[in-house]
């Protein structure tokens, strides 16, 4: 059975961080990186193949030559294989249009049983592609896991939200997101970073997809950026000296102004 993990390449949010004037994220060349919800999400892929004999686990990801970074960082934790698909008519694309490309590349492999994905990306954070990825494969979602057992054609989850915990089933093939209250993501090796330069990825465009450029991109976007405001610089913290023993008043009464 094919497991396969949807990742993104996101910016190093210890990086200065840019946009243009059509709204979208200047990349640095090799300032990107796997986003580390989503390694939560190769986690829990992996140890389900332990769990099954035979599976393998494919990382999948959009994204300019770049993004091989991430799907190299997922192959160092244990992936098999890795899948970029890059066209530069992708760029500009919403999460519609995403969750459209992804799709199509895992219809093209044939064999996958359970899509696994991250809560959300650590750029935009809309948390929106699993649920739309598993409406464009026609497939159930399961989404906000922290713990997954595959057997038996179902798939069965705990799901931890603002409701508590609770369990959730679907039949596969199935589109998981897994939380980051789910088991910690394994650190690599240094034999596993030797291992990952052998493996494969393969890299696919629109053509290979069989998918038509004006679906994807900025033109065909419906969600789109309207501004972009910086966040404020932050402000110098105030300190309070006690020479005359009113400091104890002082902050108690900064304390209930900063509550109200």
């Amino acid at each position: 059975m094919r497991i396969i993990v949807a990742v993104k390449y996101v910016p190093d949010s210890a990086e200065e961080i840019g946009f243009d004037l059509d709204h979208r994220l200047i990349r640095q060349a090799d300032s990107g990186l796997l986003s580390e919800l989503d390694e939560y999400a190769v986690e829990q892929a992996l140890r389900l193949r332990d769990q099954l004999p035979g599976s393998s686990v494919t990382i999948i990801t959009i994204g300019p030559d770049d993004a091989s970074a991430a799907l190299r960082k997922a192959l160092q934790m244990g992936g098999d294989d890795a899948i970029l698909i890059s066209d530069p008519a992708i760029a500009g694309s919403d999460v519609f249009a995403t969750a459209d490309v992804l799709a199509a590349a895992i219809r093209s492999l044939g064999d996958a049983q359970a899509v696994v994905c991250g809560m959300a990306s650590t750029d935009a954070g809309t948390g929106a592609v699993p649920v739309l990825l598993a409406r464009r494969l026609g497939w159930p979602a399961l989404t906000f896991a922290g713990r997954i057992q595959l057997a038996g054609g179902e798939a069965v989850i705990e799901r931890n939200d603002d409701l508590g915990t609770r369990l959730a089933r679907a039949g596969m093939p199935v589109v998981l997101s897994i939380t980051d209250q789910s088991d910690n993501p394994r650190y690599p090796t240094f034999k596993d970073v030797l291992a990952a330069k052998r493996k494969p990825i393969a890299k696919l465009d629109l053509d290979d997809l069989g998918m038509d450029p004006a679906r994807v991109g900025t033109a065909s976007a419906r969600v789109r950026v309207a501004t972009i405001t910086r966040n404020p610089d932050r402000q110098a913290g105030r300190t309070l000296t006690d020479t005359n023993g009113t400091a104890a008043t002082e902050l108690a009464t900064f304390l209930s102004a900063a509550a109200r």
